[in-house]
């Protein structure tokens, strides 16, 4: 939908860190330890009235085939294909190195547009000097610009937005939906991704923590636009070391409070764990739609009657998302893959849906009319007056009543499945705001008061 530029370059050349610049953004993930980037991951850039995505690539190394390297060579590759731009990061303080040369040499392979920037140039007079010496790479004129201080980033910006394509090229589309695959490490969240993709779109390896960074992709299914997001396993906090697993799953957590459905992927053999109900416990407390996916079922024995026993072991683990649809799917045969767009897609209808005043009164006249309000020991009986939704994303109502502490949680929970019931709201939570008279006298005394001034 946008011109894609990529960053291309050896480990810890500042990357990330130019990426983030860019962008405007702390998204990448910056660490002195080699290899912290491995996915491709996107972001979006905008300069002189230009939109475009930036795409921050792994380390890349030729001469060595050990853990990850050849799946980061591979993910440069991808990632070279689909772009216009290369811009090429080379670290001015150690100068040409052989890697660097490598570089060069496979890109003359491509057919792309190229520029070169020699990072760590923090002085504009001594950065030139500096730069000079990548006139030997054959890619161009070398530009010094310094990543972490923002030194030359503008210049290099006014060359990216030149080698553009013509803005009229550009397809427009509507904002797309944000879903955010979530889950413990290793049940098949990057699998799964590769499987809707239909390519490597990430690095997939028994190794846990593999992925690290959040990893946007953008589609077109189903007549919709959509951002899945990949993200990284969410493992307990005892026993997460400070470092790149840290901030990935800070990047994990920001990915289910921007998204408008997650899907938590369970593994099959392993079933719900603690860590998945904790996970389960987030989305809801961030108001989230949801869909609950159950990976790797090819590895399961199974009869006539598997599906429905699983799913009723599972639903009493994650009772808290009872309104979540299951689905039961393969990531490695694709069994019901596609299907993930269909049920997400109702999930986040139904978190954007409003109901009108009327008919919600008429859900709650039904409820009471067959299970009346509790009366306390004093006598007092709870009176539901009327109730109408204030917002929507999640779902949300406010119900007035005579006094709030008359209505316990079983009665509470009672009125919400009858919303349910009476309203659909398939696939995303509720909130209900239980308002007593008090409160809402006060509140019609302040707008009365307020009525007459303008502002």
């Amino acid at each position: 939908m946008r011109p894609i530029v990529a960053i291309i370059g050896r480990p810890n050349v500042g990357k990330s860190t130019l990426v983030n610049r860019l962008c405007e953004s702390r998204e990448a993930i910056v660490h002195d330890q080699p290899g912290v980037t491995r996915d491709r991951t996107y972001q979006n850039g905008v300069w002189a009235d230009r939109e475009f995505k930036i795409v921050d690539t792994g380390g890349l190394v030729f001469d060595d085939d050990s853990e990850f390297l050849p799946e980061i060579r591979e993910q440069a590759n991808i990632a070279l294909a689909e772009a216009v731009i290369a811009v090429v990061i080379v670290d001015g303080q150690q100068g040409i190195t052989a890697a660097d040369e490598a570089i060069a040499e496979w890109l003359r392979s491509h057919q792309c547009k190229t520029l070169v920037a020699v990072n760590k140039c923090e002085s504009p007079e001594q950065g030139i000097a500096m730069a000079a010496e990548f006139w030997k790479l054959g890619l161009g004129e070398p530009l010094p610009i310094s990543a972490i201080h923002g030194v030359g980033t503008g210049d290099l910006l006014d060359q990216v937005v030149a080698l553009l394509p013509p803005k009229e090229l550009e397809s427009q589309f509507d904002e797309p939906i944000q879903l955010a695959i979530v889950g413990r490490p290793n049940v098949g969240k990057s699998s799964l991704l590769n499987s809707i993709c239909g390519e490597n779109r990430a690095i997939v390896s028994p190794v846990r923590g593999t992925t690290r960074d959040t990893i946007d992709t953008n589609l077109f299914r189903h007549n919709k636009a959509w951002r899945l997001v990949d993200t990284a396993g969410i493992r307990r906090r005892r026993s997460v070391n400070y470092g790149a697993e840290y901030f990935g799953i800070n990047r994990s957590f920001k990915a289910i409070q921007r998204s408008d459905v997650c899907v938590l992927v369970i593994d099959a053999l392993d079933g719900v764990t603690e860590q998945d109900q904790r996970l389960a416990g987030r989305i809801e407390q961030e108001g989230r739609a949801c869909l609950v996916v159950v990976n790797k079922w090819d590895a399961i024995e199974k009869d006539s009657h598997t599906m429905n026993l699983v799913e009723k072991e599972l639903r009493s683990k994650l009772f808290f998302l009872d309104w979540s649809q299951m689905l039961f799917t393969s990531a490695l045969t694709g069994q019901r893959v596609e299907n993930i767009f269909i049920l997400a897609s109702l999930a986040v209808e139904q978190h954007r849906r409003r109901i009108s005043t009327s008919v919600v009164n008429e859900v709650l006249s039904e409820a009471l009319s067959w299970r009346s309000p509790p009366t306390s020991r004093g006598g007092r009986q709870g009176r539901l007056y009327y109730g109408t939704q204030v917002a929507s994303k999640p779902p949300t109502f406010t119900l007035f009543v005579n006094d709030p502490k008359l209505f316990g949680d079983n009665y509470r929970r009672y009125i919400e499945r009858q919303l349910r019931e009476g309203l659909g709201f398939e696939g995303t939570p509720l909130k209900l705001f239980w308002r007593g008279k008090q409160q809402r006298d006060a509140q019609r005394d302040l707008d009365k008061k307020y009525k007459d001034i303008s502002f």
